[in-house]
């Protein structure tokens, strides 16, 4: 690659990081807190391009001073002598086209049944938010009814999202991926379903549930972790949402 195609690069990628940063997109990717340094990542890139740019263009103009083509003057003031890349380096080009082109999906039942569960025990509990059904993260609700033993869910309806997933006995379980930093961390915090379930279920579905704590509980077979019940009343199934992640703990 000559600098003025390291230079279009570097603002293809740039662009890519803008655009991505300033939409949704940046959600499949990495937690919602790093967008100002995914922007301004982007930005670096664009201007480093430019400054690539107006570099050879000083130097050009230079050359063309002194009688010699730019390609024969070193950056030290010295003639140099040029030597084709190989062509392999513009597979460099492939996954600035792949940030480009394509749009990935969120990590879901696949990923989720081959790893084991990622609850943690809290230090504490904050108090349940008024309403009833009250709203609960995944996380939130697992952790309450796995270490907690559901003394704060007691008497209460709760009502949680997340995807579905099918073990290989057909065993339902809500899901959502909680991740650390970025999408290559996340790992699966899981709720095993019971009660009234809609006659069919199907993995990586969108769905709402409301129900109350089951003392249940199950482990995962992955890792041996716990995997909570939750007696359910009702479903319905709902759009991805715009952070498929689940960023509690990271709160």
């Amino acid at each position: 690659m000559n600098r003025h195609a390291q230079a279009a690069v570097l603002f293809l990628l740039g662009g890519a990081l803008l655009h991505a940063g300033t939409t949704d997109l940046y959600l499949r990717y990495v937690k919602a807190g790093l967008q100002p340094l995914l922007l301004a990542a982007g930005v670096v890139l664009i201007v480093t391009a430019g400054a690539t740019v107006w570099y050879e263009w000083r130097r050009a103009k230079s050359a063309v001073r002194e009688g010699s083509s730019a390609e024969e003057i070193a950056p030290d003031g010295h003639e140099a002598h040029t030597h084709p890349e190989p062509g392999v380096s513009w597979l460099l080009v492939l996954p600035l086209l792949a940030l480009i082109l394509v749009a990935p999906p969120a990590l879901g039942s696949y990923s989720a049944l081959r790893t084991g569960t990622a609850l943690q025990k809290p230090f504490g509990y904050d108090p349940l938010p008024a309403g009833n059904p009250v709203p609960l993260s995944v996380v939130d609700y697992a952790s309450r009814a796995a270490y907690g033993h559901g003394q704060t869910l007691h008497g209460r309806a709760v009502r949680v999202t997340g995807f579905l997933a099918l073990d290989g006995s057909g065993r339902p379980y809500l899901v959502r991926m909680a991740l650390n930093c970025c999408a290559a961390d996340a790992q699966p915090v899981k709720v095993a379903l019971t009660g009234q379930l809609p006659p069919v279920l199907r993995p990586d579905a969108w769905l709402e549930v409301e129900g109350t704590y089951s003392p249940k509980l199950t482990r995962d077979p992955v890792n041996g972790g716990p995997i909570p019940y939750l007696l359910v009343t009702s479903t319905k199934p709902v759009p991805t949402p715009r952070d498929p992640y689940d960023e509690t703990w990271n709160k």
